[in-house]
């Protein structure tokens, strides 16, 4: 999932930027998907198929709505690690999150797939999964809807009004999109009959986490309003839990 950020003394170009969003865009639908039928060695995989529709639908609606509602959050994403303020440990998980995490679980889909590794899963789990998965693309779709603060990036957006966001799933734990992400990921290898993809998506899983804990210190510490929304939302991730 090359972003562009406007430096100190410089004014982003706006058109410029929306370009890169774009573009970024086109990488993250079809990076993944690409990869497995890569390294499946196929394109006739029809729940492969069923997860890219999913992804696309997903992706695509929340940043029409998004594009429609706060057309700066777009721009916001497009900066990614280049914005200023980032918090430099978010740089690496980040990468882990959105580009590293997501190829290498494909690729292990991709290979699974063709090499049989694993044990068939019955139809009926890979149908659950599915069902998981596009539960976790609606949280975090729904959660990027809700906050015009979604940024690529663990950052205070004080150059765009850096508010508390305690709407939609932000009523119901911290991190929805955290949540949404972690359930999508370890849905995906079950859904495309692949137990041995579990192992990077729990590496994926474990980076989200430490991301959360990351993002949430320093909101805590950082933005005004959040210490008492922790206070009243007491869950990051999973209600109940954690």
């Amino acid at each position: 999932m090359a972003q562009e950020a406007a430096g100190p003394g410089k004014t982003a170009n706006p058109r410029r930027q929306m370009i890169r969003a774009a573009v970024g865009l086109i990488l993250y639908l079809l990076l993944a998907p690409a990869l497995m039928f890569l390294f499946a060695g196929t394109l006739a995989w029809p729940m492969a198929w069923v997860y890219f529709v999913l992804l696309l639908a997903a992706a695509l609606v929340s940043r029409l709505i998004v594009l429609r509602r706060s057309p700066d959050l777009l721009r916001e994403r497009a900066r990614f690690t280049e914005a200023e303020g980032a918090e430099p440990g978010d740089r690496l998980l980040v990468g882990v999150v959105a580009i590293f995490g997501p190829a290498l679980t494909s690729i292990v889909v991709g290979i699974d797939h063709r090499a049989a590794w694993g044990p068939a899963l019955p139809t009926m789990i890979q149908i659950l999964a599915a069902v998981l998965l596009a539960a976790g693309f609606g949280l975090g779709a729904y959660a990027m809807i809700a906050n015009r603060f979604f940024s690529a990036v663990v950052r205070i957006q004080r150059d765009r009004g850096h508010e508390v966001v305690t709407t939609g799933p932000y009523r119901w734990v911290r991190h929805p999109a955290y949540a949404g992400g972690i359930l999508a990921f370890l849905a995906l290898p079950l859904m495309l009959d692949a137990v041995w993809a579990l192992v990077p998506s729990l590496f994926i899983a474990v980076a989200i986490v430490l991301r959360t804990a990351l993002e949430d210190r320093m909101l805590v510490r950082a933005l005004p309003g959040y210490s008492e929304y922790a206070a009243r939302t007491r869950h990051r991730l999973l209600p109940g839990v954690w």
